[in-house]
């Protein structure tokens, strides 16, 4: 069974996918994580994360924009980008507590993005979780 961490990295993958303009793949999302065995609760949890950031890109995208020092949103890498507006669509909806949110975001940039972005990661989410 997959994990709730497994289920984000394919949100992350599919959020990725969407930011280099594939929006059709909403279409795809179910068979995508099926095929990555993201199933049941877990494909219930991505799904719901995917359509949420979806829905909220806007939102989302203002909220990261307005605690960034300097730069702008096109300046953050795609994945960097997708781990973001995941986590603060996350700070904002879920009913987590923001500190295992910004955690799993870090984790998941160690992991998935560039050198620099746990970081990054830490500065910005830690000020969207205080706004």
């Amino acid at each position: 069974m997959a994990t709730r961490t497994q289920a984000r990295e394919s949100v992350i993958g599919l959020l990725y996918a969407y930011d280099l303009g594939n929006e059709g793949i909403v279409k795809y999302v179910d068979d995508i994580l099926e095929d990555k065995k993201i199933r049941n609760k877990q494909k219930e949890f991505a799904l719901n994360l995917f359509n949420g950031v979806v829905e909220n890109l806007s939102k989302i995208d203002e909220e990261i924009i307005s605690h960034l020092n300097q730069g702008t949103l096109a300046d953050i890498g795609s994945v960097e980008k997708s781990i973001l507006r995941l986590a603060v669509y996350e700070i904002q909806f879920a009913e987590l507590e923001k500190a295992i949110i910004i955690n799993e975001a870090i984790e998941l940039s160690k992991k998935l993005a560039s050198d620099g972005a746990p970081k990054f990661m830490n500065g910005l989410l830690d000020k969207v979780s205080k706004a």
